[in-house]
């Protein structure tokens, strides 16, 4: 309705001002209820001056004032308030008379950082009529980016988008009143129309997934269809509208992650190198490709060393598999074994000099030149219709091995880049497959630069300790031994040092060294204790036994290979935020602890047995330690020699310790100078680690009610301790990480409930309760009531995952400082 005194409001709205913030009428309310913003649409709408309102309580404005200063301070103090309130009101004026208008609030905070309330009224429709939003339903429909369809009671077309006018290659006019089958005649449309069916019958919406070909497109497409009610005034359903989405991209690429990942299993399973060239052409055909081949450089296939940098202009390569749809494979014109010679402008060679693969069709020109100068080549060309084909070059640690060729020529569609990425992955994998074999088959003598590869190459950066380390081979008679070290990062700022050590010398102390490792790894991520982590590796290093002594192990092992494996390891996790330590050792030297004044003590851990024994219990230590405090880790060949004391080499090292040095770094070299003047008769492993401490101000800790309304209290807190660390708004991420974790520990665990904020290279929550049940990340269907905040908290944060503890478990998720 047109007003006298809003002059200013409808003309604004006339000139079509409907874009600018002033068109709609907006104020600002505090905590306490008074006004504290009022803009000029506002006065347009009830003639009150900035002057006149601001500074007044809110509830002044309101028709029913006694009643509605209640209502509204009630709103405003409640402990647990509402994020937005809406509905109609009834204002005065400021010529005395009354208004009744709707109204939205929300509720945010200020500037200062004080909550306040937004709250907004939208402008007159300015001559927008009832036609007009009808045209624009209209538009909206035809417009739609995905096909769209409606059928009546009959089963029968009504309308359709220009979508499904382009998909179906026919006119709204040409398929209205004809069925979704007398449009499309076949089983997915038959399915369809079965749905509709249903649909009519029950009024219950159905989801289905179909894949046709299209009018005038040889491709096979899939299709995400909905078919929903559309219900009349009563509620009856008179109609259905379909719905579909073109999924055939999200389809291809599910495959091709399902192919990639059949290539990573079946890729690589033994060290030879013609077989593992056969499974890459074996994994791509029919997969991918109608046909395939591997051709590698013949010095490569002949076990030496590949020249570095891309080769000559003229290649020679050598065919070492070959896959094709049909038997016997009849595209091929060099057979296995042979050698052919590739001129640089064919696609092996232009590959393999740019050193990337390459998407080609056979109308190329250089294509067409290939095949025009190699006779034979262009009849099989011609004779089985290739038309699309890619190359990739073999390329593993900086050296060229060979290409890889995929072509196809019974399948229609041409190679698209996402295939060429695909092949990219998959002959990487491959290239790095028939490298291992190259070198196993030839450099068996090399087991030092195996062992100097299973080890860190360089530490972590943490925030818990710094870190240096030292690994000292022993003599060359002695063959190489299998001790390691690691430093993991764990959930929670925290860290696990390991030293560990296999028994024996040679190949297969390193193969062990290496499998031990990567279980300790692996066993690590899964935030065993301790003692936990050592029973496993326990029994991993049993399984291991029993498998050399039977030769389970496959084709290559020798007798120098068997017999029983054993191992001794030191595993210790830090806590930078208690400072706590925990310590358990299975038949290692215990670590040295300085204290921050240079006093050093041998730790005094129960010793447990070696790994592989499997008869007594690992026992666990805890310890608090100052910051600053450093531990040594070592293997037994630092202080263990046959013309030295143990106990007085262990005093030396101590001493040594002790001493003052400019960084660790220097404090490795003094302990390997002065406890090893010579070439050690052992493998020797040295790690120390100085602890830190987080600050008190980096951490937050809350314990929460077993109550659904602390979320909302405890995403405050969060925000608030976000804010004051610096991320302020832009930590929404981690506001609804902490929001899941807490909802979900009040839904499906047990009291006590904490939480717990890091700041660290990231931002870690941590959410802990009294249930040891672990969750699970799966993928909610449609009509699941759950299952979606830990797929949320997967794809909002760095990494994520559950930890037990002796009360129960705790879920921690990381948010990288970046994201915040």
């Amino acid at each position: 309705m047109t007003r006298p005194d809003t002059p200013r409001d409808e003309r604004s709205v006339r000139s079509g001002d409907l874009l600018g913030e002033e068109a709609t009428a907006r104020a600002t309310v505090d905590e306490h209820g008074i006004v504290t913003r009022w803009n000029e649409a506002a006065r347009g709408l009830l003639g009150y001056r900035p002057a006149d309102i601001v500074g007044r309580p809110a509830a002044d404005l309101l028709h029913d004032a006694s009643h509605a200063r209640a209502k509204v301070r009630n709103a405003l103090r409640s402990a647990s308030p509402p994020n937005r309130l809406n509905g109609r009101a009834t204002l005065l004026r400021h010529d005395g008379s009354t208004l009744d208008v709707r109204l939205l609030a929300h509720r945010r905070t200020s500037e200062t950082g004080a909550p306040e309330w937004l709250i907004v009224s939208a402008p007159p429709r300015a001559g927008h009529t009832a036609e007009e939003d009808e045209e624009l339903m209209r538009r909206s429909f035809l417009q739609a980016p995905c096909t769209m369809a409606v059928y009546d009671a009959g089963l029968r077309l009504r309308w359709a988008n220009r979508d499904m006018e382009q998909v179906m290659e026919l006119a709204q006019e040409e398929m209205r009143g004809l069925r979704i089958s007398e449009i499309m005649p076949g089983p997915e449309s038959e399915v369809a129309e079965q749905a509709i069916r249903r649909v009519l019958e029950t009024g219950d919406e159905q989801c289905l997934e179909l894949s046709t070909v299209m009018p005038g497109d040889p491709r096979l497409f899939a299709w995400s269809t909905i078919v929903s009610p559309l219900r009349d005034p009563l509620g009856r359903v008179a109609a259905v509208a379909l719905t579909a989405l073109d999924t055939t991209a999200q389809r291809a690429a599910r495959r091709r992650l399902t192919l990639l990942n059949e290539a990573s299993v079946r890729i690589g399973s033994t060290l030879d190198i013609d077989r593992t060239a056969q499974e890459l052409a074996d994994v791509a055909v029919p997969a991918l490709a109608d046909f395939a081949v591997v051709d590698l450089l013949p010095a490569v296939h002949d076990g030496g060393e590949p020249r570095p940098g891309p080769p000559g202009s003229r290649v020679l390569l050598r065919r070492v598999a070959i896959r094709s749809v049909f038997e016997g494979c009849p595209e091929a014109v060099v057979q296995l074994g042979q050698v052919a010679a590739y001129p640089d402008f064919s696609p092996e060679a232009e590959c393999l000099k740019a050193e990337r693969g390459m998407l080609n069709k056979v109308a190329d020109p250089a294509v067409a030149r290939w095949a025009d100068e190699a006779p034979e080549r262009a009849a099989m060309i011609r004779r089985f219709g290739f038309h699309s084909t890619m190359a990739v070059p073999l390329r593993a640690r900086g050296a060229i091995l060979g290409v890889a060729v995929f072509s196809r020529h019974r399948r229609p569609e041409p190679f698209e880049q996402d295939d060429l990425l695909l092949a990219e992955e998959m002959t990487a994998r491959a290239a790095v497959c028939v490298d291992n074999a190259r070198r196993y088959t030839r450099e068996r003598h090399t087991a030092l630069a195996l062992q100097r590869s299973l080890l860190p190459r360089t530490l972590p950066e943490s925030a818990a300790v710094e870190v240096a380390s030292r690994y000292l081979p022993a003599g060359y008679r002695s063959g190489v031994g299998g001790d390691w070290f690691d430093v993991i990062q764990l959930s929670g700022a925290r860290v696990a040092l390991v030293v560990g050590d296999v028994v024996g010398h040679g190949l297969q102390a390193s193969a062990t060294m290496g499998r031990l490792r990567t279980a300790v790894r692996t066993l690590a991520d899964v935030d065993l204790a301790p003692d936990e982590l050592l029973t496993h590796l326990d029994d991993l290093v049993n399984r291991l036994s029993e498998e050399a002594e039977s030769g389970a192990d496959g084709a290559g092992v020798t007798e120098e290979d068997g017999g029983e494996i054993g191992a001794t390891c030191l595993y210790t996790v830090y806590d930078p935020v208690s400072r706590r330590c925990s310590l358990a050792r299975a038949g290692h030297p215990p670590p040295v602890l300085v204290m921050p004044d240079h006093t050093t003590t041998l730790l005094d851990l129960p010793g447990g047995p070696p790994l592989g024994l499997g008869s007594l219990p690992f026992e666990r230590v805890d310890l608090e330690l100052p910051e600053g405090s450093l531990l040594a880790l070592y293997t037994d060949g630092l202080i263990e020699s046959h013309d030295r004391d143990v106990d007085q080499t262990i005093g030396t090292l101590r001493t040594t310790l002790a001493q003052p040095a400019d960084s660790l770094d220097g404090l490795c070299q003094a302990v390997l100078a002065t406890l090893l003047p010579s070439r050690p008769t052992d493998d020797v492993a040295l790690l120390l680690a100085r602890t830190r401490a987080l600050d008190a101000d980096r951490v937050a800790t809350w314990e929460l009610p077993y109550d659904p309304a602390v979320v909302a209290r405890a995403r405050r807190d969060a925000a608030e301790r976000l804010a004051a660390w610096g991320f302020g708004e832009a930590a929404f991420t981690m506001e609804l990480v902490v929001s899941e974790l807490v909802t979900n520990a009040i839904r499906h665990a047990t009291p006590p409930i904490g939480l717990r904020l890091i700041h660290d290279r990231a931002v870690i929550c941590e959410v802990s309760d009294g249930s040891r049940t672990a969750p699970h990340l799966r993928r909610a269907r449609g009509f699941d009531e759950g299952g979606r905040g830990l797929l949320l908290v997967a794809q909002l944060t760095e990494s994520w995952g559950t930890r037990q503890t002796e009360t129960g478990k705790t879920i921690w998720a990381e948010v990288a400082t970046s994201a915040l």
